[in-house]
C-alpha cells in the first residue's frame, strides 16, 4: 500500500483505524430473534424433562411460539438481505406449524384440568384384585416347572 499505511485485517484496501463493517442491522436483529427463540426452546425442553404440569407447559409454549413467530417473520422479510435460503424458511414454517399445533394440544389439555381416572378393570368386573396365596401346594400351575424338574416329583 502506498505511503506505508498498514491495511485493516477485515477489509482489504481500508486504511488502519477505519470502522469495520458488520452484518447489516436487519441481520443482527435476525440473530437476536434466533437467540431468543433458542432460549425459549431450551426452557420448554427443561420443563418437559422435569414433567412440568400442562399449565406451565402451555405458558412456555406460548412464549416460544411468539418468539418463533417473530423470528420467522424476520426471516421472510430479510431473506434476501441476510442470504437466507428459501428451503430454510420453508423448514422453519413447517416446524412453526407443528409447534403451534403441539402448543394448542398442550393448552387444551391444561384448560381441561386434571383428568379423573376411570374405573379399573377390577371395578368394571366387580371383583377385587388378589395376589395368589404363596402357601398353597406346588405342582398346580404352568410355571411350576421353573422351580425344578417335573420328573423328580
Amino acid at each position: 500500500m502506498p505511503g506505508g499505511m498498514p491495511e485493516s485485517q477485515g477489509m482489504p484496501g481500508a486504511p488502519f483505524g477505519a470502522p469495520q463493517q458488520g452484518p447489516p442491522p436487519a441481520c443482527q436483529q435476525l440473530l437476536s430473534y434466533r437467540d431468543e427463540t433458542a432460549k425459549h426452546g431450551q426452557a420448554l425442553q427443561a420443563a418437559g424433562k422435569k414433567k412440568a404440569p400442562p399449565e406451565e407447559l402451555c405458558k412456555l409454549f406460548k412464549s416460544f411460539i411468539a418468539a418463533e413467530g417473530k423470528f420467522l417473520k424476520s426471516l421472510e422479510e430479510h431473506s434476501a438481505t441476510c442470504g437466507v435460503p428459501p428451503d430454510a424458511i420453508k423448514q422453519m414454517r413447517l416446524g412453526h406449524s407443528k409447534a403451534s399445533q403441539t402448543a394448542k394440544n398442550v393448552c387444551d389439555a391444561a384448560a381441561q384440568g386434571p383428568r379423573p381416572t376411570g374405573p379399573s378393570l377390577s371395578d368394571a368386573l366387580g371383583t377385587t384384585p388378589t395376589v395368589p396365596d404363596a402357601s398353597s401346594s406346588r405342582g398346580q400351575g404352568t410355571f411350576d416347572t421353573l422351580m425344578g424338574s417335573p420328573l423328580v416329583r
